[in-house]
């Protein structure tokens, strides 16, 4: 099982990216957002990976994070979800997005993903609200040289960190501080976004 490949970029396109790593390249099928994360032809990155065995042959996916192949991991666990389906939900929505969605029911959000309707997304609710805790949305980092989370996901968390701290259940939390991050924007602090995420939930 390969973990994950350090190397150099040799080739990349939308959803495919070529790792050569001494020399040997190793193909693999990533998702549109990772594709705009990595660095350029020549620069070395490391990207974790999952290997899908079947009798067609063997496929390598790339994802820039921990988090990003734990998530990738859950979807495919949902009937009707494969690696596929699970590559395009990730290239409309983050991890941190994709928690968010599944929180506050928000089945609209991840059938913008091609090929998911709102049926398999509604599963896809279903399935793994109960797996999603608000301790796992502060795991969002990434390992792709160059890239830097949005500025607004910090904020965020601590604002859905500080109303299950409050008491809240995690799903009132996350539906209240996007509701609240919609309204007033993607620069919101902490403390503007508890506030407006207060009032929502009051």
């Amino acid at each position: 099982m390969i973990e994950f490949l350090k190397g150099k970029i040799a080739d990349i396109d939308i959803n495919r990216v070529v790792i050569d790593v001494n020399g040997v390249g190793y193909v693999l099928t990533i998702s549109d957002s990772t594709a705009s994360l990595l660095p350029g032809i020549g620069e070395e990155t490391k990207i974790y990976c999952f290997m899908s065995v079947r009798e067609d042959g063997v496929t390598l996916y790339g994802f820039p994070s921990y988090d990003d192949l734990g998530i990738f991991k859950q979807l495919i666990t949902v009937s009707g979800i494969g690696p596929k389906g699970a590559l395009g939900i990730l290239s409309v929505l983050t991890p941190d997005d994709l928690r968010f969605a599944i929180l506050s029911g928000d089945s609209k959000a991840i059938a913008k993903a091609p090929g998911i309707g709102k049926k398999t997304a509604e599963r896809v609710i279903l399935d793994l609200k109960d797996r999603i805790s608000a301790e796992s949305s502060l795991n969002t980092g990434s390992d792709i040289s160059g890239f830097t989370p949005a500025a607004n996901e910090s904020s965020r968390d601590e604002a859905v960190e500080a109303l299950v701290a409050l008491g809240y259940s995690s799903a009132d939390a996350y539906r209240a501080v996007k509701e609240a991050s919609s309204a007033l924007g993607s620069d919101a602090e902490t403390d503007s976004l508890l506030k407006a995420a207060l009032k929502v939930i009051l």
